[in-house]
């Protein structure tokens, strides 16, 4: 399949004078974060999203959704490698939210993205659904720091038992770092993400099944809805909450405020 890159820029916003430099990169990492929705609700509703190409183009450029990491990865991934970057996929454990001592699988998709010329590669990642995402490439230098405005990021390596040198990403949060998720440079493949993303929609015990989790960066704030606990986490730091009465204006929600349309009589579990 060929991905329709006109169509992928009008639905990110971006315009531009596309071409694979450093700019350009963090430019259309920037607006897909800004364009697209996070979204995990094919497994509340029972299904594995496909990540075939042509069906990622349908749903997150075409059809008014979004999706959760590897549906925002893969679709970057073959956006970036049409404008002619070198992209390696690789996968993280998240830390956000373990408590200490918990051993998290590799289940987070990101990438390792090089530019032609370029000294530098890059970690990329439109994905994270949380609202100390990346919202545009970080070096991937030891000790980097991007300050990606309103977030602030960085990039180090910290100690491990293994090979292979071990990267954290780190996000600041009052004044302190606290870990988003740790990897190593292993190259990971389509088939790898396949078992993973069937493992994540379908297991029971799995997180992304059990309730709606939606996130939506905006100018100015961040939106993210879990289950029906609706926050907006303005650019400085301003938390407002609240909590949806039911189902019905969860897809309200979802609908007017992420914009997400589902078909026609979808129904939530309650």
């Amino acid at each position: 399949m060929t991905l329709d890159l006109d169509a992928y820029f009008a639905r990110i916003g971006w315009s531009g004078e596309p071409g694979p430099t450093a700019e350009v990169l963090r430019s259309v990492h920037r607006a897909h974060m800004l364009g697209i929705p996070f979204e995990n609700l094919e497994p509340v509703l029972g299904s594995a999203p496909s990540l075939a190409l042509a069906d990622l183009e349908a749903k997150l450029v075409r059809g008014e959704r979004g999706g959760y990491c590897y549906e925002h990865n893969t679709l970057f991934s073959a956006v970036l490698k049409r404008l002619g970057f070198t992209v390696t996929p690789l996968a993280a454990r998240v830390m956000l939210g373990a408590a200490p001592g918990d051993i998290r699988p590799r289940t987070h998709m990101l990438m390792r993205v090089d530019v032609p010329g370029g000294d530098t590669p890059y970690l990329a990642d439109v994905g994270f659904g949380a609202v100390s995402a990346l919202l545009e490439p970080i070096p991937m230098v030891a000790g980097a720091e991007l300050f990606d405005t309103p977030r602030h990021h960085s990039l180090v390596h910290t100690p491990h038992h293994g090979p292979l040198d071990l990267w954290e990403l780190r996000t600041e949060k009052g004044g302190a770092w606290e870990p988003q998720y740790v990897f190593t440079l292993e190259p990971f493949e389509a088939p790898d993400f396949e078992v993973i993303n069937w493992h994540i929609a379908t297991n029971p015990r799995s997180p992304f099944r059990q309730a709606v989790y939606a996130l939506r960066t905006r100018p100015g704030s961040h939106l993210a809805l879990s289950g029906r606990d609706l926050v907006e986490t303005a650019d400085d730091g301003t938390v407002r909450e609240r909590v949806l009465a039911d189902s019905a204006e969860v897809l309200q929600v979802l609908r007017d405020d992420f914009g997400i349309r589902l078909p026609e009589g979808t129904r939530l579990p309650e």
